[in-house]
């Protein structure tokens, strides 16, 4: 958790990670005949969940039910769910308890089913409902959100290649060079690993480089590495 103050002097935290999904994702299954349309979205609002939300009720009008759960906010303190008809406790709650499984944040999920002719029971309907949200969510891809700080370091021509072997070795994404009377690296941190860096670069440069602040992002992670 990083805790700071803005501008006005207002105390400001906010996590250096979660986990939520980078597009969004739309798969299908069928089970018994009905067909069971999963749709996951990324949202930063409870007014964007809700246009998703809209959009895919107005999308499948047709469809016997429509099903959605979200959650917002740090520690998800906004959740919210419909059974759109079903039994309750057999649809919305299912799905909501996906999204909470996997520790998303700022995640809308609807599930949209087509009636087969034949019924589920209320334990075919939660599973149904939980692989609708599930295969949703998966189509979006799951990723870590991390917080980052983007740098300039600025460092002498004769320094270049040790540094750069440095950042290489560390994986540490370089999104641009410059070179003028010097050489400019735009870089990406993590926050967590800042400090350490900032050392090693004064170690490495025997206090010579010289390192400014372009400000903070939150970048997308799958598989260790960073999705642009």
């Amino acid at each position: 958790m990083v805790v700071y103050k803005d501008n006005t002097g207002k105390v400001i935290s906010m996590k250096t990670r979660y986990r939520t999904i980078y597009k969004m994702g739309e798969d299908e299954i069928l089970i018994k005949k009905s067909r069971f349309i999963g749709y996951a979205m990324p949202v930063e609002t409870e007014d964007e969940a809700i246009k998703f939300i809209e959009e895919i009720k107005t999308k499948h009008r047709d469809a016997t039910h429509n099903v959605y759960a979200y959650v917002l906010g740090e520690d998800n303190n906004i959740q919210r769910y419909s059974d759109d008809g079903e039994p309750s406790g057999t649809a919305g709650i299912p799905a909501l308890e996906v999204i909470k499984k996997e520790d998303l944040r700022n995640v809308a999920v609807v599930v949209t089913r087509y009636f087969g002719g034949k019924k589920l029971g209320t334990g075919g309907l939660i599973r149904a409902y939980t692989k609708g949200a599930k295969i949703g969510l998966e189509a979006g891809v799951i990723i870590d959100k991390i917080l980052f700080r983007k740098v300039k370091v600025r460092i002498d021509y004769t320094l270049y290649g040790m540094v750069e072997n440095y950042l290489i070795n560390k994986g540490i994404y370089i999104e641009d060079t410059i070179f003028d009377d010097a050489v400019n690296l735009i870089l990406y941190i993590e926050y967590e690993k800042d400090e350490k860096f900032r050392d090693t670069i004064r170690e490495l440069t025997n206090g010579t480089g010289i390192i400014d602040d372009i400000g903070e992002e939150y970048l997308s992670i799958s598989d260790g590495k960073i999705l642009k």
